[in-house]
């Protein structure tokens, strides 16, 4: 393995992590980045004295193994948080999630959404992977109330496409499903159990989530930033970069995101083209702020299903930790989700989110705005319609036979958290070391 090369494309956390997995293993890697620093989506940033993160992140745990490894990283800079997330609905806040917390809802909408579970309880259910599309599971698993009332309008403002179209395939835990009896407690009176698989989250004790890229950087040799790739020739092995270079390899790790390869990779085939051209995906426009005074709300962050609200989501950095934000400051972000079919006027929307905000009660309409960032994500969430599985298994086998493995939620196009990015790392440096 030692006298094989491996290039890896791309330093965000599944490119670091599996760099950083390979090194161990004694292989030869080098690691290139279009930008001028590592962590690629979990970069942070300084602005008139406020961190920001590009957008939210936070690490979530199902396995040990990962877990030991961040410690490991981070030693005491890791600090645990109970969830206290919210659902904006009928003019007030609920317990996140939704479903299991009607409790406080006007009494139509409780009995609606009641009727509905307790209707869809009386048939047969099955495994999500036999549904044809994510609103049949919707309704089957939670009724019509529950459906109408969030998972559908939330669901059709994230992913900017109804649940119709999108198949049952990225699920995997990500929206939870409590037992009708849990869900009829969070009815009749509010309840603190928490669901779902971040239930517990950690985010560094001090300064941003690009603790933990750099804390991986740290132990990586030949990392080069500010290297942009803008060719890969897959018969001769290697890639041109921006400034003329070339680089052989014998096996590529690449994170770019696949829509992206089209116009990288040299003498495409006509029938690989195609199925790139089936991949979709929404987009998020992040909007960072740094304020006056203190928030009223003191959790972590606000579901919005609304159509005539901008955003889906607003979050509060300074709840995640005190250091993000100037001592009697706050520090928020707030995302709106768009995408070829649900296009924005991105100035209008700045504007617009700032109003919602004010609106919302979250800015006071006195609070002067300190600091405001913004990011525009184009990648956001790959989009899970019915193209997408014959899609992404052909672009896959077709890049392997070429030597080149893809990593990562926008290498691999799947919906990941932070600690699926890491072990996708992992698994490509493993996979590397095999086939070399």
């Amino acid at each position: 393995m030692s006298r094989k090369k491996v290039l890896v494309l791309g330093a965000g956390l599944a490119g670091l992590s599996a760099a950083w997995h390979l090194q161990r293993k004694g292989a030869d890697c080098v690691v290139f980045e279009k930008e001028q620093e590592v962590g690629g989506l979990c970069r942070s940033k300084k602005v008139n004295g406020f961190i920001f993160d590009y957008d939210g992140h936070l690490l979530h745990f199902k396995h040990s193994n990962t877990f030991n490894l961040i410690k490991r990283l981070l030693g005491n800079g890791l600090a645990e948080h109970r969830r206290d997330a919210w659902v904006y609905s009928y003019g007030g806040i609920i317990r996140y999630p939704f479903q299991a917390n009607l409790h406080g809802l006007p009494k139509s909408v409780v009995h609606e959404c009641l009727s509905g579970l307790i209707d869809t309880y009386n048939k047969s259910h099955k495994s999500a992977r036999n549904y044809n599309s994510f609103y049949g599971w919707i309704n089957r698993t939670f009724g019509k109330g529950i459906a109408r009332n969030f998972m559908t309008p939330y669901n059709t403002k994230f992913w900017t496409i109804h649940p119709r179209r999108l198949t049952c395939e990225w699920l995997d835990g990500f929206v939870p499903v409590p037992s009708l009896n849990q869900m009829l407690k969070g009815a009749i009176d509010q309840s603190r159990r928490q669901f779902g698989y971040n239930a517990r989250f950690w985010y560094p004790r001090k300064g941003g989530i690009n603790n933990l890229p750099l804390a991986f950087a740290s132990g990586i040799r030949n990392i080069y930033t500010d290297c942009r790739i803008s060719e890969i020739d897959p018969i001769k092995k290697e890639v041109m970069l921006a400034s003329g270079n070339k680089e052989k390899f014998d096996l590529l790790i690449s994170t770019i995101p696949l829509p992206e390869l089209p116009g990288l990779i040299k003498n495409i085939p006509p029938e690989a083209a195609r199925l790139f051209k089936k991949l979709k995906w929404n987009s998020i426009f992040n909007i960072n702020l740094g304020v006056t005074g203190r928030t009223p709300f003191r959790g972590h962050w606000i579901y919005f299903p609304q159509k005539d609200i901008h955003f889906f989501r607003t979050g509060f950095f300074h709840n995640f930790s005190s250091s993000l934000a100037p001592a009697g400051k706050s520090s928020l972000y707030a995302e709106v989700a768009y995408s070829k079919e649900k296009p924005i006027n991105k100035k209008e929307t700045v504007f617009d989110v700032i109003k919602d905000l004010k609106k919302m009660g979250i800015l006071d309409r006195k609070k002067d705005i300190l600091a405001q960032d913004i990011n525009d994500i184009k990648y956001g969430y790959p989009i899970y319609d019915y193209n997408y599985t014959s899609a992404r298994e052909g672009i896959l086998k077709y890049l392997s036979q070429n030597d080149i493995i893809c990593c990562g939620r926008y290498g691999n196009w799947r919906y990941m958290s932070m600690e699926c990015a890491i072990l996708d790392g992992e698994r490509a440096a493993e996979r590397a070391v095999n086939t070399a």
